[in-house]
C-alpha cells in the first residue's frame, strides 16, 4: 500500500513537473529580444554587442532555471557565447511585471566570418532538483556581421634620422684682439709682432674666402679714453686699414671687393668694463660690488668714472683692468671648405665597394650622401659602410634599418619578412646606443608589417614622446591613425589622423574614422576630395565605395547610386562586395541600386 503511494505522488510530480516546463516554454514565446547594433559590427578584432531580454510576467517559476544560450552561427561553424541564466529569486517581481536584464557580449573575429552568419538564441527551462529540461527552437535575432572597419589601408613610413651634414655654406669665425695705448688709436708694431698679431697675419696670406670683417672698437673709460670720442671709431679704422694693405701684399685682386669690413665704434658704455671686473681677481668680492653699486646707479658716464676714481682700489683697477678695454676686437667671418655633392658621392661609392679608407668622409658625410641617391640598394649599401664606419652610431643603424624597411614595403612574401626582421635588428642596436624618436618610429612600421598590431601601436606612442622632425611626425601620425583605426579607437585615430601629411592613403583613413565615429557629412566631403585626386583601383575606388557607405547610413540614395557606380568603374572586383554588403541592406531590391551593380 505505502508503495503505491509513494508511486503516485512520483506521478504526479512528474506530471506537475512537466506541466510547469510546458507552460514556461509556451511563455518564452512571447519573450523580446533585442539586439544592438543590429547587424552586428566588427570594431578592432573583436565583434561587441548588447541584448536586451524583456520575459513575460509570470515567466518565472520557483525551482526551475531559464537559462538563453545565444550562439553565433557562421558556414559550418558556430560560437557558443556565454549563456544567461534567469532564477525567479533574482527578479521578486517577477509575477506581476516583465523581467529585464541587459546583457553585453563579445567574441574574436575570424577571417571566415565574413561570410552571412547568424546571432541564434535558444531558451532551455531546467528544473533545479530532478535536471529536466525542455527549449525553445533556436531564432535568428542578428545577422551577419558589419566589417566596414576592415576597410582601413596600412600606413607605413621609413623615418630617416638628420644625417648630421651641412650641405650649405657654412662660416668659421676667427677672433683676434688688439690693443692701443691710452688715447692713442695708433696699432703699435708690437702688437703686429705680437703671437696675435703674427697669427692674424698668417691667416689673411691663406686667402681664405672672407665674406665679412667686423671690427669693434672700445675704449676704457677714463678721461683720456671717454673725451675723444671718435677714439673707439679710429681704432676699428686702424685694423681695416691694416687688414686692407695686408690684401693688397697678398695679392686678393677680385676676392678683397667681396669682403665686407663692419666697423661697430663702442662709446660710452660700461658692459666690456662689468665683464673684466667680474673676472679680475685682484680685488674683493666686496670690492667689486662698490665698482657696479657706482656703475649701475644714476650719474652720467663722466659722474660715474669720476665717483669710481675715489674709490681704494681705483688705481689697481686702473692698471690691471684698463689697459684691456682700449682695445679693437676683430671677427672675421671665412667660408668652410667643404667637397662638392658630386665629390662626396664618387667617394662614398668608393669606400662601400672598399675602393677607398672610410676615413675619406667623415661618418655624416657618408650618411649625407646615401640621403642623395635614389637607389634603395645604394642607400643600403652606403648605409651599411656608415654602420662599419661608426658601428656606436644609432643614427647609422636606425637609417640602415629604415632603408630596409622601403625595401620591404616594395617587396612581397618570405623576401619582406626578412627584410623587416632584419630591419627590426637594427632599430633594437640603434635604441641600444641611444633610444631614440625615429627607431620608435620605425619600430612602429616594422611590427605593424608583421602584424602585430598592439605593439605597433606601443612603439608609436613612444616615438610620440620624444621629438621628432615634422616630416617624420607627420609620418608617424598617419601609421598611429591606422592603427588606431584597426584597434578600433576612432576618436584617438582621427585626432592622429589631422595631424598628418595629406597621402592618399592617409586621407582615406581619415574618412574611414569619420565613418565609424558616425561624422557621415564630414566623411563624405573628406573621401570626395581624395577620390577626386586620385584614379583607377585602390584608393580611388575604394574612396568612392566608403563615401556610398557614408551616404547610406544618411539615407541619401542618390548619392549612393552615384559613388557606387563610380566605384565599381574604377573596380568590378567591388560590385560583389557591395552586393553582400550589409551596409546596403536597405538597397537590396532598389531597381536603381542593382543596376549600378551589373
Amino acid at each position: 500500500m505505502r508503495q503505491l503511494f509513494y508511486a503516485a505522488v512520483l506521478l504526479g510530480t512528474m506530471t506537475f513537473s512537466g506541466c510547469a516546463l510546458n507552460k514556461m516554454m509556451q511563455a518564452a514565446e512571447e519573450q523580446t529580444i533585442d539586439v544592438t547594433p543590429n547587424p552586428l559590427e566588427l570594431h578592432g578584432e573583436e565583434v561587441a554587442f548588447t541584448v536586451d531580454f524583456q520575459l513575460p510576467s509570470k515567466m518565472l517559476k520557483d525551482g526551475i532555471t531559464y537559462t538563453v544560450n545565444p550562439y553565433y552561427v557562421y558556414g559550418d561553424k558556430e560560437i557558443a557565447l556565454d549563456a544567461v541564466d534567469f532564477v525567479k529569486s533574482d527578479f521578486p517581481n517577477s509575477d506581476t511585471e516583465p523581467v529585464r536584464s541587459s546583457q553585453e557580449f563579445t567574441f574574436a573575429y575570424e577571417d571566415d566570418m565574413n561570410v552571412k552568419g547568424e546571432l541564434v538564441m535558444q531558451g532551455t527551462a531546467t528544473i533545479e532538483k530532478n535536471g529536466k529540461s525542455a527549449s525553445t527552437d533556436r531564432k535568428t535575432y542578428a545577422t551577419g556581421i558589419i566589417s566596414t572597419s576592415q576597410m582601413v589601408m596600412p600606413s607605413y613610413h621609413a623615418a630617416y634620422a638628420d644625417h648630421g651634414y651641412n650641405n650649405k655654406e657654412e662660416l668659421i669665425p676667427t677672433k683676434v684682439n688688439f690693443f692701443f695705448d691710452q688715447g692713442r688709436s695708433v696699432l703699435k708694431s708690437s702688437e703686429l709682432r705680437s703671437d696675435r698679431g703674427q697669427k692674424f697675419n698668417a691667416f689673411i696670406a691663406d686667402k681664405n674666402v672672407t665674406r665679412t670683417v667686423t671690427i669693434t672698437g672700445t675704449h676704457s673709460p677714463e678721461g683720456p679714453e671717454r673725451i675723444n670720442s671718435n677714439l673707439s671709431k679710429d681704432r676699428a679704422k686702424a685694423i681695416e686699414n691694416y687688414y686692407t694693405r695686408q690684401m693688397r701684399r697678398y695679392d686678393y685682386k677680385g676676392m678683397a671687393d667681396s669682403i665686407e669690413f663692419i666697423l661697430k665704434p663702442v662709446v660710452e658704455d660700461w658692459t666690456d668694463f662689468k665683464k673684466a671686473l667680474a673676472e679680475y681677481e685682484g680685488i674683493t668680492d666686496a670690492q667689486k660690488s662698490e665698482y657696479t653699486k657706482i656703475v649701475n646707479g644714476s650719474g652720467s658716464f663722466e659722474e660715474k668714472e669720476d665717483r669710481l676714481q675715489k674709490l681704494s682700489t681705483y688705481k689697481k683697477v686702473f692698471k690691471d683692468v684698463y689697459p684691456d678695454l682700449r682695445a679693437a676686437k676683430t671677427e672675421v667671418l671665412t667660408v668652410k671648405e667643404k667637397k662638392s655633392d658630386a665629390e662626396i658621392s664618387v667617394l662614398a661609392k668608393q669606400i662601400a665597394s672598399e675602393e677607398a679608407s672610410a676615413d675619406t668622409l667623415s661618418l655624416e658625410e657618408l650618411m649625407y650622401a646615401a640621403s642623395m641617391t635614389p637607389s634603395l640598394e645604394e642607400k643600403a649599401n652606403l648605409l651599411k659602410a656608415a654602420t662599419k664606419k661608426n658601428d656606436d652610431s644609432p643614427v647609422a643603424h636606425n637609417n640602415y634599418g629604415a632603408v630596409h624597411l622601403e625595401l620591404a614595403m616594395d617587396a612581397e612574401g618570405n623576401e619582406m619578412t626578412t627584410l623587416v626582421e632584419q630591419a627590426i635588428t637594427q632599430f633594437e642596436i640603434s635604441n641600444k646606443k641611444s633610444e631614440n624618436a625615429e627607431a620608435y618610429t620605425n619600430l612602429a612600421t616594422a611590427y605593424a608589417m608583421q602584424g602585430n598590431y598592439e605593439k605597433a601601436h606601443d612603439a608609436a606612442i613612444k616615438a610620440n614622446e620624444m621629438t621628432l622632425s615634422s616630416e617624420n611626425e607627420r609620418g608617424l601620425m598617419g601609421v598611429k591613425g591606422s592603427l588606431e583605426i584597426m584597434m578600433g579607437d576612432y576618436s584617438e585615430a582621427s585626432t592622429s589622423l589631422k595631424n598628418t601629411s595629406d597621402s592618399e592613403v592617409n586621407m582615406f583613413n581619415k574618412g574611414l574614422a569619420l565613418v565609424l565615429q558616425g561624422n557621415y557629412e564630414n566623411a563624405v566631403s573628406t573621401l570626395e576630395e581624395v577620390a577626386g585626386k586620385t584614379s583607377g583601383k585602390g584608393v580611388h575606388a575604394k574612396a568612392h565605395y566608403l563615401a556610398a557607405v557614408a551616404s547610406s547610413r544618411l539615407g541619401k540614395e542618390g548619392d549612393v547610386i552615384s559613388h557606387l557606380e563610380k566605384a565599381v568603374a574604377a573596380d568590378a572586383d567591388l560590385k560583389s562586395k557591395a552586393l553582400n554588403d550589409l551596409e546596403f541592406s536597405n538597397y537590396s531590391a532598389n531597381e536603381n541600386f542593382r543596376n549600378a551593380l551589373k
